[in-house]
C-alpha cells in the first residue's frame, strides 16, 4: 500500500513524457511543410527578419519569411517614386530643375542626396536615375513637385497606385523614404510593385544601370557621376552561376538595412526582398542585407 504513491507518480510522469513527445510531433509536422516546399532555404541562415524570393516568369513564390508583416520601407520607397513619375513624364530629357523648397528640407532632414543644387537645371532623366541609384532626397522630391504639382498630390499618386496593383500593405506619407510611421509596407508588396516596375523598360535601363553621368548644368559643368548603391557594392567573384541586374536600397534606424534586387539564374529572372537587417552604426553598417541577398541567390542556383 505504501508504494502506490510511488508507482502513481511514475505513470504520471510516464504520461507527461508521451503528451510531450506528441506534442513535438505535431509541431514537427506543423513547420515540415515549409521545409518540405523549401528544401534548400533555412531560415537561421538570414540577418534579414523579412524575405520575399519570387520568379518572375510564373510568379511562384521561391521563399518568403514574415513577408506579410508591415515595416519600414526606408528608400525602397523610391522604386514607387520612380514609377509613378514615368508613367507621367512625356519626355525624360525636358529640364525639370530641383526644387528649393524641397532641396532645403532634404538638407535639413540629413537625407542621402544625389548631389544636385537647389535650381539646377537638370533633366527629367537626370531626377529619374539619382532616385534609384544614387537615391537622392531632393531627386525624388523635385520629381513629385514637377509631376504632382507638389508633394501632397504626389503622394496620394502613389497610394493610388499602391491600390491599383493590390498591395494592401502599403501607404506612403513622402517620396523619399525617411521615416514616418505612417509609412509602411510588406516585403511581398516592394516584391509585386518591383516586378509591375520592371515592366516599364525606362524604368529597367534604370535599375540596372551602374553608373550614370547626368548632363551638363552651370552648376556640375562636367555632370554629375551617379552610381548605384547596390550594384557598386557587388563583385562578379561574389556571383558563382547567377548575376545581380540591379536593385535598391533602403537604410534607417528605424528600417533596417534593406536590399530589393532583380537577379539572373540560369536565364530565370528573381526578384529578392531583403528588409529588417539591424543597423547599429549608420556610419559603418554591417551589410547584413548583403550577405543576405547573396545567400539566397546561392541557393536559388544551387536548386535548379
Amino acid at each position: 500500500m505504501g508504494k502506490a504513491p510511488t508507482f502513481v507518480k511514475i505513470s504520471v510522469i510516464i504520461m507527461i513524457m508521451i503528451i510531450l513527445v506528441a506534442l513535438f510531433k505535431v509541431a514537427d509536422k506543423g513547420t515540415s511543410g515549409v521545409k518540405e516546399s523549401f528544401p534548400f532555404f533555412r531560415t537561421d541562415e538570414y540577418v534579414s527578419p523579412y524575405i520575399y524570393v519570387m520568379e518572375r516568369e510564373t510568379g511562384r513564390v521561391v521563399y518568403e519569411e514574415n513577408a506579410e508583416a508591415k515595416v519600414y520601407p526606408a528608400s525602397l520607397t523610391k522604386i514607387m517614386t520612380t514609377i509613378v513619375a514615368l508613367e507621367q513624364i512625356e519626355d525624360l530629357s525636358a529640364i525639370a530643375p530641383v526644387d528649393v523648397t524641397t532641396y532645403h528640407e532634404m538638407v535639413a532632414s540629413n537625407a542621402s542626396m544625389a548631389g544636385f543644387f537647389g535650381r539646377e537645371d537638370v533633366t527629367y532623366r537626370d531626377l529619374l536615375y539619382g532616385t534609384m541609384l544614387t537615391s537622392g532626397g531632393e531627386a525624388a522630391n523635385s520629381l513629385a513637385v514637377h509631376v504632382g504639382g507638389n508633394v501632397e498630390n504626389f503622394v496620394q499618386m502613389m497610394n493610388d497606385k499602391a491600390a491599383e496593383l493590390g498591395l494592401n500593405g502599403t501607404h506612403f506619407t513622402n517620396p523619399e523614404g525617411l521615416h514616418n510611421e505612417k509609412q509602411y509596407t510588406t516585403a511581398s508588396d516592394i516584391a509585386k510593385l518591383l516586378d509591375y516596375a520592371l515592366n516599364n523598360s525606362d524604368f529597367k535601363t534604370i535599375f540596372t544601370t551602374k553608373m550614370f553621368q547626368t548632363t551638363p548644368t552651370a552648376e556640375h559643368p562636367d555632370g554629375l557621376l551617379l552610381q548605384s548603391t547596390v550594384l557598386t557594392f557587388l563583385h562578379k567573384k561574389e556571383q558563382d552561376r547567377f548575376d545581380i541586374l540591379g536593385g535598391k536600397s533602403g537604410t534607417t534606424y528605424e528600417a533596417g538595412q534593406c536590399w530589393a534586387t532583380l537577379g539572373l539564374v540560369e536565364d530565370t529572372e528573381y526578384i529578392t526582398i531583403v528588409m529588417g537587417a539591424p543597423l547599429k552604426d549608420i556610419s559603418h553598417p554591417d551589410r547584413a542585407q548583403i550577405a543576405d541577398t547573396l545567400k539566397l541567390y546561392r541557393k536559388i542556383e544551387s536548386s535548379e
